[in-house]
C-alpha cells in the first residue's frame, strides 16, 4: 500500500468485520525521536490464540472469498523494513489492539496519506460505530470523537449532505493545522 492511511483503513475494516462498536485510531509522530506509530483498538469479537498466531501469515485469512490475507502481513513487512515492528494483542469477545511503529524519516516509509478523507470515509460508512481519533505531532494534537458529535447532531446522520460537508472541512482543517504547526 502506498500510504499508511490505507493500512489504517484496512485494519479498521477488519475491526468493522469483527463487529466492533467502538474503534480508536491513534497516530503519534515524534520528530525529536524520529519515530512514528499508529495504533487501532477495537471492542470487536477479538481473536483466539490460534488465529492470533497466524494473523501475520500472508497465506492465512478468515475470509471465505479468498485464500490470502495480505493487509497485516504487508504492514508488518513495511514496518520492519522501516526499523519498526507490529504488535498485536487480542482477547476473544473483548477486542483487538494493533500497533505499528517505524522510523519517521526512513526512506522506505510510506507517507501518512490523507487521514481526513480516510476518517470521513469511515465515519460516513456507518452511523452505528463510535470512532475516537487522535493525531499528535510532538506536543500538538488533533482529536475527534463521533460520540461527541452525535450529542450535538441528535438524530441527524453523518451521511446528511450538510453534515458530511461540514465534517470534511473540519477534519481537513484539523489535519492541515497540525501539519502547518509541525512545519513551522
Amino acid at each position: 500500500m502506498r500510504e499508511l492511511s490505507l493500512h489504517i483503513l484496512d485494519i479498521v475494516q477488519n475491526s468493522i468485520a469483527a463487529e466492533a462498536s467502538r474503534i480508536e485510531i491513534e497516530i503519534q509522530e515524534d520528530p525529536a525521536a524520529d519515530r512514528l506509530w499508529f495504533e487501532i483498538r477495537d471492542d470487536g469479537c477479538g481473536m483466539d490464540e490460534e488465529t492470533l498466531a497466524k494473523v501475520t501469515d500472508p497465506f492465512f485469512t478468515t475470509r471465505t472469498t479468498r485464500k490470502v490475507g495480505l493487509g497485516i502481513p504487508l504492514l508488518k513487512f513495511m514496518a520492519m523494513d522501516c526499523d519498526g515492528n507490529v504488535e498485536i494483542e487480542s482477547v476473544p469477545k473483548k477486542g483487538t489492539r494493533i500497533k505499528a511503529s517505524m522510523q519517521r524519516s526512513h526512506i522506505d516509509r510510506p507517507p501518512l496519506g490523507n487521514m481526513a478523507d480516510t476518517m470521513l470515509t469511515l465515519i460516513t460508512g456507518s452511523d452505528s460505530i463510535d470512532y475516537v481519533y487522535h493525531h499528535g505531532i510532538g506536543d500538538r494534537s488533533f482529536d475527534f470523537s463521533t460520540a461527541e458529535m452525535r450529542e450535538i447532531l441528535g438524530e441527524t446522520s453523518f451521511r446528511d449532505p450538510e453534515v458530511t460537508a461540514w465534517l470534511r472541512g473540519f477534519l481537513n482543517e484539523g489535519e492541515n493545522a497540525l501539519d502547518e504547526e509541525a512545519d513551522s
